[in-house]
């Protein structure tokens, strides 16, 4: 009889037991529908786009999660995978958090001039299908764009949705940008300070679904897709937002560009780790109009620079300098002293606005280098 009894006692204990844990895998099951249903429109989709480098795609992925966490409703996260390599899908499939989206081209590529890099005409290929699906299949609003060999900043996410309002708003915003060309340490001071730029940074970039479809039916199968949208005829002097430090790290040195400039430009790039408080910001400075006034007036207050060693100069003044360049070739020889980025596209030297190429200099003291019509452009008296 008391077996009988204990038996019936064990049998309730664990049928209330089973019972409870039911409860509570139907009221955390329940919680996150109810989430869902509350959770408004996503602010943007997170796409990385990934080859053939599953090590690196690890590397990224992590990163973006550790900050993703805590908006996972805000920036779902995909994986666009060009090709068929068995690891990368692996990977990218081993994650529960994550969507897997996979392009197959198995079309021949015909570069148009020799020695081009073909893997440059696959991946603008491949930009075009993966932005199509996002946008005009998926219907986001927005995209950010990343590559599968970058790490984020802390402020990443809050930094994209602090300028969103901009890019919405601002019609001659084509893009934000999370990257700074020259990004490199020395040259950089200040974790709030964002500009606007006539050349398409990239590395890490937002756009709007209304701008995909300008873009999309004349997306270049052909040429270097990045350097397409830095001509004139494409972004129609609109303009793309860009922090001072950057808010992406770009590990790559292994890739489709042979580490081409790594160890001088990308390797020493600083990566943000400065609390800012994107929500309490007042981005209006960035606004077109804003933008010329706040930009001509630091330039109009640095002191103007002569002479050949710009270079001692500018180390031994504490205030912003400015210096003019009269064309590509002598703004090549300024900023070989100074160690920036030379290279222009277009006509428009790297990070420049009006032709103004503005970086630090070992400290807060900012350096211009000033083009023949940026003065006036500016609305600054010549002197």
């Amino acid at each position: 009889m008391a077996r009988k009894i204990c038996n019936v006692g064990f049998l309730i204990f664990a049928a209330t037991a089973i019972f409870i844990l039911i409860q509570i895998r139907l009221f955390t099951t329940q919680s996150r529908y109810a989430d869902r249903l509350a959770t408004k429109e996503p602010f943007a989709a997170v796409v990385i786009m990934a080859c053939n480098r599953p090590d690196y795609l690890e590397r990224t992925i992590e990163s973006v999660l550790k900050y993703q966490r805590s908006v996972p409703s805000k920036f779902p996260i995909f994986v666009s995978q060009d090709g068929t390599n068995p690891d990368v899908k692996s990977k990218a499939l081993s994650y529960n958090q994550i969507g897997h989206m996979q392009h197959l081209d198995l079309q021949p590529v015909n570069p148009e001039r020799p020695g081009e890099i073909i893997a440059y005409y696959k991946i603008a290929r491949h930009y075009k299908w993966a932005l199509d699906e996002l946008f005009l299949k998926k219907n986001f609003s927005r995209v950010i764009v990343l590559e599968d060999d970058m790490e984020i900043a802390p402020d990443f996410f809050d930094y994209f949705e602090a300028t969103a309002t901009l890019l919405d708003n601002d019609k001659s915003v084509m893009a934000v940008s999370s990257w700074n060309d020259n990004g490199q340490r020395q040259f950089v001071h200040d974790a709030e300070a964002l500009y606007r730029s006539d050349f398409f940074p990239g590395l890490g970039w937002m756009l709007t679904k209304s701008t995909w479809v300008e873009l999309s039916p004349k997306w270049p199968k052909h040429t270097y897709w990045d350097d397409w949208l830095r001509l004139k005829d494409v972004h129609k002097n609109r303009q793309f937002i860009r922090p001072e430090i950057c808010r992406t790290y770009n590990f790559g040195e292994h890739g489709s560009s042979m580490g081409q400039f790594f160890k001088q430009y990308l390797e020493p790039i600083k990566l943000n780790d400065a609390h800012v408080n994107w929500k309490e910001m007042d981005l209006g400075y960035l606004t077109e109009g804003n933008f010329l006034k706040h930009f001509a007036k630091m330039v109009a207050d640095a002191k103007p620079l002569y002479g050949a060693d710009v270079v001692g100069q500018a180390y031994n003044i504490d205030g912003d300098v400015r210096i003019r360049y009269s064309d590509q070739s002598d703004f090549e020889r300024i900023a070989r002293q100074f160690r920036i980025f030379e290279e222009w596209k277009d006509g428009i030297p790297r990070t420049a606005y009006k032709g103004v190429v503005v970086f630090r200099y070992h400290s807060s003291r900012r350096i211009f280098l000033i083009g023949p019509a940026s003065l006036e452009q500016l609305g600054i008296e010549n002197n």
